[in-house]
Order: C-alpha cells, then structure tokens, then sequence
C-alpha cells in the first residue's frame, strides 16, 4: 500500500470514530430523536417533579413512547405542569396514570405511563388527571432517621 491510501483509510477511519462519538453524545443528551412521525400533547400536574429534565423519556411498559416537551410551575395550584409529546402510534385511554420514576436507584428519572380503563382515547391538549409524584431519597432517608430517632425515645421511657 502506498502512503496516499493508507492516509485516506485513517481518514476514513477517523471521520466514523467523530461520527460515532456525536450519535453517542446526542443519545446521551436526550437531544436524538430519530422519530419524525405524528405527536400530540399531554399534560400532567405533580406536586413534586424531583431531578425530572426537559427532554427526559416518557416510558410505558418499559418502552419510550415520548419525551417531556416542557416543565412549568403552575401559581394558582403550586404544582408543575410536565407537558409530554407522545408519538402518535401509541394511544392511551383517559384513565392513564401518569408516574415520575428512577431508572435504577440513582438513575435519571423519566414519565412512566400506566394506561387506564376508560374507552376513550387521550388526545392533543388533554391532561392526565391520575399522578403520582416523584420520590425523594432524601426525604425518605430523613423520613427514616426521624422514625429511629422516635423509637429510641420510646425505649427509654
């Protein structure tokens, strides 16, 4: 092999590698969505939203089915207003509940959807009424040393 090919194999070689790297970092960011078919718009309100992010995953079953579009606080019922964008192919009945849930123990957290009962289907602009809201781990460790600290008083009396 002459010098001319081998610098064209290392180019090529070097441009798959950057391109590589970019699908990764746009797949790490949330920012890759390969999906350029129909949406629509839903809405949920929660008390507590936790390290939930704007274009975090929207999840039912395990499966994304679409992202969180936007994250505002609402000033007459102080809860935040999560606006998800589904993709069309999934539907969901009006009965959904709609969950904040950590992927691992301290993983990102994400929308998990659980579909309800009801025969009618969700559509663009509708709000999910059901929700559940985020747990803190910080509240549930402090929640559990308040409670030892509580029964140690008792033992002592």
């Amino acid at each position: 092999m002459n010098r001319s090919m081998i610098d064209l194999w290392v180019g090529i070689f070097v441009a798959v590698g950057l391109g590589a790297l970019l699908f990764l970092a746009l797949k790490v960011g949330n920012l890759a969505t390969f999906s350029t078919g129909q949406t629509y718009q839903v809405l949920a309100k929660f008390a507590n939203i936790g390290g939930l992010k704007v274009r975090g995953p929207v999840k039912s079953a395990g499966v994304v089915v679409g992202r969180v579009a936007n994250i505002r606080f609402d000033n007459e019922s102080y809860e935040a207003v999560v606006s998800m964008t589904i993709d069309a192919s999934y539907q969901f009945p009006r009965g959904t509940t709609a969950k904040i849930l950590t992927s691992g123990i301290l993983g990102e957290q994400y929308v998990g959807l659980e579909a309800g009962g009801d025969g009618v289907m969700l559509k663009h602009g509708d709000r999910v009424r059901l929700t559940q809201s985020a747990v803190v781990l910080e509240n549930l460790i402090s929640q559990f040393l308040f409670n030892k600290a509580a029964e140690g008083k008792d033992e002592k009396k």
